[in-house]
């Protein structure tokens, strides 16, 4: 259960907070767990709306896939990223910390009935396994779309982490602000170890 805050109101029992990191942008969170360290309160959320990756597809079997993290640098592929995902009501925001998708959707692939052209795209488009799988054969991503996109020769897709994804930020009061950089590979390690304390068994 989270701690008491002083959160903006929520939907439910859950407190929300708005995330803003140092490029101005940000990201409306549900608040998980309140941490004190340091004399600062960090707060362990979750967004309200899908987390998503941006993934250029390998095109050939010696190539790996590849997460695209620097969105500033490609913003011709997220335009088209965009206009893919209008076709399905949906769209694309280039929040805090992740991209996120906004808009009424069931399931990642949204469900759509396959016609000829469908399966022969399908047949087509890279095994993709080697990015929906970890080592151990376990689920770590799943499509969003239902099929991959082209931008001039390359093939992208959208991926949604089925384990929940964490934003950390730094709370004061009703603000937050976004651990990056050298403070969140200082504060991570010692977040986990205070949640391992808090409940052992996860």
């Amino acid at each position: 259960m989270p701690p008491e805050s002083p959160a903006m109101p929520g939907s439910g029992d859950v407190p929300t907070l708005l995330v803003h990191d140092s490029q101005g942008r940000q990201i409306l969170c549900f608040l998980e767990q309140l941490i004190p360290l340091d004399g600062h309160d960090y707060g362990l959320l979750t967004p309200v709306d899908t987390p998503v990756s941006l993934v250029r597809l390998p095109r050939t079997e010696d190539e790996e896939p590849e997460e695209i993290l620097d969105w500033n640098e490609r913003s011709p592929i997220l335009e088209v990223a965009e206009a893919v995902l209008e076709e399905h009501n949906l769209t694309l925001v280039r929040s805090a910390a992740t991209l996120t998708v906004t808009g009424d959707f069931e399931e990642p692939g949204f469900d759509d009935e396959e016609d000829e052209d469908d399966e022969e795209a399908d047949e087509e488009a890279i095994d993709e396994d080697e990015i929906n799988e970890d080592d151990e054969g376990g689920d770590l991503f799943e499509s969003l779309l239902d099929r991959p996109f082209f931008v001039g020769e390359e093939q992208y897709d959208l991926f949604v982490p089925l384990d929940p994804f964490f934003v950390v930020a730094r709370v004061k009061g009703s603000q937050a602000t976004l651990v990056e950089g050298e403070e969140f590979e200082r504060i991570q390690p010692r977040i986990e170890a205070e949640l391992d304390e808090r409940d052992p068994e996860s």
